[in-house]
């Protein structure tokens, strides 16, 4: 008779981390946390390409062990062309209820020398949680220059950085 083995033990809690970066181009409106910001570039990319969006929804896949935002919403798909990354979002937090995870928190840093992102971080919280139904106390959003560093200091792009926590458990 082989060893014995304990029943594995199922965290009430993960923890994901999520990235994204896509380049700027002209053209295309400028669409960062689920809102739009007068800027003469945009994010270049299949949907609205949301990088402080695309951060969240994969650190929230990733917590769930649920895979990517690849795997989800490919690129090639044409369906997905344009798209509202808001709509992501949603999609995510539904299929995260539906596996018996609620959103605990997310917390997101969006690394661009321009333009300025102060002025729209509390519209952005707000589209956020409304997408992931949760309260708006519940998500953080920030902005951060590189000092002209990299190529968000230079200009080319935008890059997002976010973690998720999620639990189980009643709301």
């Amino acid at each position: 008779m082989g060893p014995s083995r304990e029943p594995a033990i199922v965290s009430q809690q993960r923890a994901g981390i999520g990235y994204d970066a896509h380049p700027l181009v002209p053209g295309r409106p400028l669409i960062l946390g689920g809102v739009a910001i007068p800027h003469d570039h945009g994010l270049g990319g299949h949907s609205d390409s949301d990088v402080a969006a695309h951060a969240i929804a994969e650190a929230l896949l990733g917590a769930a062990a649920l895979g990517d935002l690849g795997a989800h919403f490919p690129p090639s798909d044409p369906q997905w062309k344009d798209v509202s990354s808001m709509l992501f979002l949603e999609r995510i937090a539904a299929l995260l209820e539906g596996s018996g995870w609620r959103i605990a928190s997310v917390d997101a840093t969006i690394i661009a020398q321009k333009p300025m992102l102060s002025p729209y971080i509390p519209q952005m919280r707000q589209a956020i949680a409304a997408a992931l139904k949760v309260d708006a106390s519940q998500v953080s959003v920030k902005g951060k220059s590189t000092n002209g560093l990299g190529f968000e200091g230079r200009g080319e792009g935008i890059a997002a950085h976010a973690i998720a926590l999620l639990e189980r458990g009643p709301a």
